[in-house]
């Protein structure tokens, strides 16, 4: 899709000390990609959630990795972790094909199955599929649905005892990408102060996923802001998109926000934040550039895996001509 080259590019700017720019960056000399050993995704990000899950042989199937919040399915064996595996497949993500998680690591990227301890740079993908920040704000998409504040909780109880006998904590960076559906699910409260409700939810995740994190010893962040979501297909022909731009650069702002006061009160973390609102909507304004023909709707049959190959029996373009996946994928 779309997603394959464009978040191909997004990952080869990706990582730099505070808020990276649309334009090209250079790798920063106090953070070395090549030495790190493991990408730990712990979030619902706007794809932390879907956006950064991956399907696992032993994952809630297209929702997750490993497990879900059933009884019974949040707490794993270390052999269960050990042999479970990612799947590429149509469905192996929310793109019809890798995510940026995949590209960055280049781990999971073939058709197939890839055990995440096999890759150069090992993947392990706690992201799962409708998550939002916590309970405690929002409800659960679904009763199975593991919460961002839940799935580092069960990385650190049941992933970390297994993985970091074998990790150095200091080459690891862990990446969240949240909010996506947090923006949207609350998007239409009333009665709500918005910046003061987004730093709240902000504010959960630094103190019950981040900060947990930390004092487990991993040094390296990267935090990913909001994409432009007031561009989605439906938002685009709305007289009242929602979530609108004022309030995703609300959410924006206080996640730099809390970036920077999470790395200035701890001296011995590389806090980065990458503007994936600002690259992708340079890619909307100049979609050519980027072989895209098509940035305002999407293939209705995009979940038909004919539609790969047949595109045009579907009536669509080329999926890899659209920006949008679906009514709110890339």
């Amino acid at each position: 899709m779309a997603t394959r080259r464009l978040l191909h590019f997004l990952s080869a700017v990706f990582l730099t000390g505070r808020l990276v720019q649309a334009a090209h960056v250079p790798k920063p000399p106090h953070f070395d990609w090549d030495d790190t050993k493991y990408l730990l995704v712990p979030y619902r990000i706007a794809f932390g959630d879907s956006y950064t899950f991956v399907q696992g042989t032993a994952g809630y199937p297209t929702f997750s990795f490993i497990g879900s919040y059933l009884p019974g399915q949040f707490a794993f064996s270390p052999r269960t972790l050990l042999s479970n595996r990612i799947v590429q497949n149509f469905t192996g993500t929310a793109e019809g094909g890798p995510n940026w998680v995949e590209y960055l690591t280049g781990c999971g990227l073939e058709p197939g199955e890839t055990l995440p301890r096999d890759c150069a740079v090992q993947l392990w993908d706690f992201a799962f599929a409708g998550a939002d920040v916590s309970l405690e704000y929002l409800p659960q998409h679904h009763n199975f649905t593991v919460p961002l504040v839940n799935q580092t909780q069960q990385y650190l109880t049941w992933a970390e005892p297994v993985i970091e006998k074998n990790m150095d904590k200091s080459k690891a960076l862990v990446a969240f990408w949240i909010g996506i559906n947090d923006i949207s699910d609350s998007s239409k409260l009333t009665n709500v102060s918005f910046p003061t409700y987004y730093n709240r939810l902000i504010e959960a995740v630094f103190t019950q996923s981040v900060r947990p994190m930390h004092e487990a010893g991993y040094k390296n962040f990267l935090f990913l802001n909001l994409p432009p979501l007031d561009r989605t297909a439906a938002n685009v022909v709305s007289e009242t998109p929602l979530p609108n731009k004022t309030m995703i650069g609300w959410w924006n702002d206080s996640l730099a926000k809390h970036s920077d006061i999470f790395a200035a009160e701890n001296k011995d973390v590389k806090a980065m934040t990458y503007n994936a609102n600002q690259f992708l909507n340079g890619v909307l304004d100049d979609p050519q550039s980027y072989g895209i023909t098509n940035t305002t709707s999407y293939c209705l049959d995009y979940a038909d895996p004919d539609v790969q190959e047949h595109p045009e029996l579907h009536g669509c373009l080329p999926l890899d001509s659209y920006f949008w996946y679906n009514s709110g994928h890339m």
